[in-house]
Order: structure tokens, then C-alpha cells, then sequence
């Protein structure tokens, strides 16, 4: 006689399907890694049928369990359904989403407004990772990505977020003492802050060598926040993306023909697309770049420049 499973059950299998770790699969859902190892047993147990190998890298499914995640899916799909029809409302929606984004777009951008993710959705609980380039959606130690390059292959959904500028800024302090640069000559001439160029880990953060090839910063962090701040304190010049820079009055643009582009992308495992949170995230992100466009928007003035 088998022993019948329920809805739960299934959640625990898609969790470890779309992730490949019980480790993983436990913090999304809240319990503990014994605890799903326990529920695929039942669950293997009541269909009499391996749905995983276990391996030393994690659970990967049979052909069997392959067939059966669209299945399971489709359940889930209902299931998430007729509690919206019930509720009228995404509230009931719930668990873990873990977001990788660059240091830059989190703080300056998404961090403020997360009180209105909460709001919409009071039970999502969001885990955003700045530390990109440890980050792997093929192993899906990520579920969502905000990148600057897309991928060029792989098993990803991709859309463009946003575009954003920037431009080289300097501290009113500084230019005080130092000058300001006339050409791109002149920047030689300049201290400079930068990225350490053997941690670039995305080509869209290689900035220097687009504004002047012969620019040596005599600062370098990985962290953008260090370099905004090195620049507030007057130590150089700094390529900076405009929306973060527009919130301090203290700094000043310099060389108005130098405006670079680039955009922000939005990267997710096609495994995870039909996963409720997830989506809603990525509504979230979409409706606020969206809303906010003007942030990441060059003035007026600068739209000429862009052109040429």
C-alpha cells in the first residue's frame, strides 16, 4: 500500500529539483536540511520511484524525476492560483528569494525602496548578495541576478533592466586645489580612483580605459562605495554611475564630452520563471526601474553628448 503525498511534498521536490542542494532547498524553504532530505524519502517512498541520485555535488534527477517536475509544476501553478483567486491579493505568497546585484544598484538604488517590497509582498523574504562574483546561477546559488553583462549562453531568461550613465567626478574640494581637467589629456595630470583591475569581475566595470588608455588610478577598491567615498574626501577623479552621484551635492561632473553607457540586466535560471516569488521579485525590480527611470536618466543637457 503506498502513502500518499500531499502538496508539500512536491514543494520539497521542486525545491531541491531547481536547486540541486538540500542545503539550499532548507533555506528556502525554511526548515531544516534533515527535514527535506526526510520529505524526498516519503515522497521517493509513496510513488515508488528514484526521483534524485545522490552524489557528493548534491541531488540530481533521474529521467524520472525530469518528467516529473513538469508535473509538479503544473500542480504548483494551480496550487498558487486559486490562493490569489481566494485572497485577491499576493499576500500569500511566500519564502525565500536570494538576489545578486552589483554593490552599486543595491545600495543606491534598491536598498531605499524595500520597504515598498515588503509592503506588496509581506511574505517574500529577500537575501540580497553584493559579493556578485561569487555568485553562480548555473548553480543556483542565486535565484535572481542584476548584472551589467548578459549571459551569452546557458539555461537564463535575460531582459534589459535599465540603462545608466556615468561620468568622472571630482569633489568641489578638489577641483578647488587641483584644477579642473580641459581635455582628456589633461586627466594624466590628475590623481584617479578606480577598480583593481585584476578584480574586475564584469567587462562593463572596465571604465578607465574607455575614458583615457594612459590612466593609472593611485586608488583602487573593489568596492564602489570606497570609491565614492575616496572622492567625497577629495583623494581623485572617479568614473561614478550618475545616479548614485546625484545625491551628493558635493561632487561635481568634469569633462562633459566623456559620458559613458551601460545597462543593467535582469538574469534568471529558466527553472526558476515559474516559481511565484521569484516572479514577483522580478516584477518588483521591473516596476521600480520602471517608476524611477529618471534616476538613471542623463540631465537634459546631456542628452546631446550622448549622441555623438
Amino acid at each position: 500500500m503506498r502513502t500518499p503525498f500531499t502538496w508539500d511534498d512536491l514543494q520539497f521536490f521542486l525545491a531541491v529539483a531547481r536547486s540541486g542542494q538540500l542545503s539550499t532547498a532548507a533555506r528556502q524553504l525554511r526548515t531544516s536540511h534533515a527535514t527535506v532530505s526526510r520529505r524526498i524519502d516519503r515522497l521517493e517512498f509513496s510513488l515508488k520511484v528514484k526521483l534524485f541520485e545522490r552524489n557528493p555535488r548534491g541531488y540530481v534527477l533521474t529521467p524520472i524525476g525530469h518528467r516529473f517536475v513538469e508535473t509538479a509544476e503544473k500542480v504548483e501553478q494551480e496550487a498558487e492560483r486559486l490562493q490569489e483567486e481566494i485572497s485577491g491579493s499576493a499576500t500569500l505568497q511566500r519564502g525565500v528569494v536570494r538576489l545578486s546585484a552589483p554593490e552599486g544598484f543595491s545600495n543606491f538604488f534598491l536598498a531605499p525602496r524595500l520597504q515598498d517590497l515588503t509592503t506588496r509582498y509581506p511574505n517574500i523574504s529577500l537575501e540580497l548578495i553584493t559579493i556578485q562574483q561569487i555568485m553562480s546561477l548555473s548553480r543556483k546559488e542565486a535565484d535572481l541576478a542584476v548584472v551589467l553583462d548578459p549571459p551569452k549562453a546557458g539555461p537564463y531568461h535575460f531582459e534589459q533592466l535599465t540603462d545608466y550613465h556615468l561620468r568622472i567626478f571630482a569633489s568641489v574640494d578638489y577641483l578647488a586645489k587641483h584644477g579642473t581637467p580641459e581635455c582628456p589629456e589633461d586627466l594624466l595630470g590628475h590623481a584617479f580612483i578606480g577598480y583593481i583591475q585584476d578584480m574586475i569581475f564584469a567587462p562593463g566595470l572596465d571604465y578607465l580605459g574607455d575614458v583615457h588608455p594612459r590612466i593609472k588610478p593611485g586608488f583602487q577598491s573593489s568596492s564602489i562605495f570606497s570609491q565614492l567615498t575616496a572622492t567625497r574626501n577629495g583623494l581623485g577623479l572617479c568614473v561614478l554611475p550618475m545616479f548614485i552621484t546625484n545625491q551628493y551635492p558635493e561632487l561635481r561632473p568634469v569633462l562633459p564630452q566623456v559620458v559613458l553607457h551601460r545597462q543593467y540586466w535582469l538574469v534568471c535560471h529558466h527553472d526558476l520563471l515559474q516559481v511565484a516569488r521569484v516572479r514577483s521579485v522580478m516584477d518588483f525590480l521591473r516596476a521600480s526601474a520602471q517608476a524611477h527611470e529618471g534616476d538613471f536618466a542623463p540631465p537634459p543637457q546631456d542628452v546631446a553628448e550622448l549622441a555623438t
